[in-house]
């Protein structure tokens, strides 16, 4: 069995951190949690070191501001690779995605995919309590980025993702350039440049039921600027992922 580090960053996550961390052991029981905060003010750290003690193998990673959902997977994939984890896992703590599914994500690793998504956007996906217009204007946007980049992944601005460490190493993570959620976007982007083999995994995707989530429109607005820079520099330009302008 592979050495598993499930990396899931937090800001104001207090309602919620327990009872992920609770579903996370049971999940998958072999594997190591980090959870990366951003000093939230809720206590949400606190919490998880509480939380620790009790269920193990659990560590609290703080950081001093609310620096984004990149630089907070940046900084965990850092920590997973130096210590020589082979599996890292991108999961939220809002219990929007289910841990019951983290054997399905790693099986299909150990099949031979080196990315392992969580998707919506796949036969039997699903995304129950999304009002139409939510639903219509996210499978829009990662159609458009789909086109754009050429990923082939139907849900490339899925959270819910499993890497080999290997894959990691190769698209130079720490070169990202995303703050937030088109972080998603880019490290897809970046497996699929790369010819490297993704997976994509049926998930239902429950919404949050407390706390307010960090997505807005004006996020939606920008991840599709910078998807559309991309695209027009690797098709025009003929540059790609690497270059930094």
């Amino acid at each position: 069995m592979s050495r598993v580090l499930l990396i899931t960053p937090t800001y104001q996550e207090a309602q919620n951190i327990e009872e992920f961390l609770k579903r996370a052991r049971t999940g998958l029981p072999e594997a190591d949690i980090l959870v990366v905060d951003d000093n939230s003010p809720d206590g949400t750290a606190d919490l998880a070191d509480a939380a620790a003690i009790s269920l193990g193998q659990i560590e609290v990673l703080r950081r001093p501001g609310k620096a984004g959902l990149g630089n907070a997977y940046r900084a965990g994939f850092a920590i997973g690779l130096a210590r020589g984890y082979e599996v890292l896992v991108q999961i939220d703590a809002d219990l929007s995605h289910d841990p019951a599914v983290l054997p399905q994500l790693i099986a299909a690793l150990d099949a031979g995919a080196d990315l392992a998504i969580g998707s919506r956007y796949v036969p039997g996906g699903s995304i129950p309590n999304w009002p139409a217009r939510r639903r219509a204007l996210s499978k829009y946007g990662n159609a458009y980025t789909g086109f754009m980049l050429r990923t082939g992944v139907a849900d490339a601005t899925a959270g819910f993702r499993a890497y080999k460490a290997e894959v990691l190493r190769l698209i130079d993570y720490s070169a990202t350039r995303s703050k937030g959620y088109g972080f998603q976007i880019e490290t897809a982007y970046r497996v699929a440049k790369t010819g490297s083999k993704i997976v994509e995994v049926p998930i239902t995707f429950t919404d949050r039921v407390r706390g307010h989530s960090k997505m807005s429109l004006a996020v939606m607005v920008e991840e599709m600027i910078m998807v559309s820079w991309w695209g027009i520099r690797d098709r025009v330009l003929g540059r790609n992922y690497n270059s930094q302008e």
